[in-house]
């Protein structure tokens, strides 16, 4: 069965950083991959685009092919989105179906400092994204917790639910969104930052400009 692969994050505004490594992440585990927009970070300031824009960003985004899908779920929650609430929903709603949380490897490296951490496992599997080449720094309780879990075949994750970690080599494309929203403040036009879509309607990067 195709796993259904999730990237979250506030895409405040979504870019093709954002989309790059979906899209790579995608190919390497032959799965389906959907964004999620989280409502109130944890760990992050509040967005500046309103949930309502952000999605309609995103959908601007995504137009065009069916490999990279939108999933609004979070947006609906009131408080912060804790991820382990999204993955037991989730969990319920596909049954046996292979769930696969994708982390950047700054995340996946402060993860014992998430709300039920340790319960994501009972949930999905985890993809690390890393740049080729470089390994990441984490600490022992981590180390320990996911030693057991390492796998470097992807197929295994369409074998099972959930409870592994593969590490991706993906190209990461060295853009900020707190430098494409400066652009945007001083006037300026940050067109191969962003998806061209956004570009199409004005509006949908008006929450940026001043």
């Amino acid at each position: 069965m195709k796993p259904l692969a999730l990237f979250g994050g506030t895409f405040d505004p979504v870019h093709l950083g954002h989309l790059s490594v979906s899209w790579e992440a995608a190919e390497l585990l032959d799965a389906e991959v959907r964004l999620m927009p989280a409502h109130v970070p944890p760990h992050r300031h509040a967005p500046t685009a309103s949930p309502a824009q952000r999605v309609a960003m995103l959908q601007a985004a995504l137009q065009g092919q069916d490999r990279l899908t939108l999933d609004t779920r979070e947006l609906r929650r009131d408080g912060p989105s804790y991820t382990i609430d999204t993955l037991r929903e989730l969990r319920a709603e596909l049954g046996e179906r292979p769930l696969v949380l994708l982390l950047g490897a700054d995340a996946f490296a402060g993860l014992p400092s998430w709300h039920g951490w340790r319960e994501l496992f009972d949930h999905a599997h985890i993809g690390v994204l890393n740049r080729p080449g470089i390994d990441a720094a984490w600490s022992v309780e981590l180390a320990l917790e996911i030693g057991p879990r390492r796998v470097a075949d992807p197929r295994v994750l369409h074998e099972l639910a959930a409870g592994k970690v593969i590490e991706l080599a993906v190209t990461p494309l060295e853009i900020s969104a707190t430098r494409i929203r400066e652009l945007l403040a001083e006037g300026r036009d940050p067109r191969y930052l962003l998806p061209a879509g956004l570009f199409d309607d004005p509006a949908l990067l008006a929450p940026y400009r001043h």
